[in-house]
């Protein structure tokens, strides 16, 4: 192979690599301004009402709002929660809900693909609602 055609090649791969990067970062972006307006409109709120209502059956919880993320701790302590939270380390950036709950000695926690891409902008407080309340099924148990 001659050296003009792999120094053709490694430039290709290079230029490739930096309009990936400027996409991704594009991506990023325009996600981050996507989850400020569902976080502050629609999450917040929906995990408040999902409270208030375990509250009124005798479920203790409370809503905190660490960083970026939305979440939904019981009152009974430790290190359990329901969260929701934008993921920008993955190729394409999603909403992950994330769900950490102990059992005895073990931490289980289990991670959840809400919404990624352009779809961040589009969700609904039902859906934020239905898939919180899906989370929360272990918790609920007795």
């Amino acid at each position: 192979m001659e050296i003009s055609d792999v120094r053709r090649r490694v430039r290709a791969a290079i230029e490739a690599a930096r309009t990936r990067a400027e996409a991704r970062r594009a991506s990023r972006d325009e996600a981050s301004r996507a989850w400020e307006g569902v976080r502050s409109d629609l999450a917040v709120p929906a995990f408040h009402q999902v409270a208030s209502a375990l509250v009124g059956e005798g479920h203790r919880f409370k809503v905190v709002t660490p960083g970026e993320a939305v979440r939904l701790t019981p009152d009974r302590g430790g290190e359990e929660f329901v969260e929701l939270a934008l993921v920008t380390e993955r190729e394409e950036p999603a909403l992950v809900l994330t769900s950490t709950r102990g059992r005895g000695r073990r931490v289980i926690t289990t991670e959840h693909v809400f919404r990624d891409g352009p779809a961040i902008a589009s969700v609904s407080e039902e859906e934020i609602v239905a898939a919180l309340l899906e989370a929360l099924t272990p918790f609920l148990e007795p």
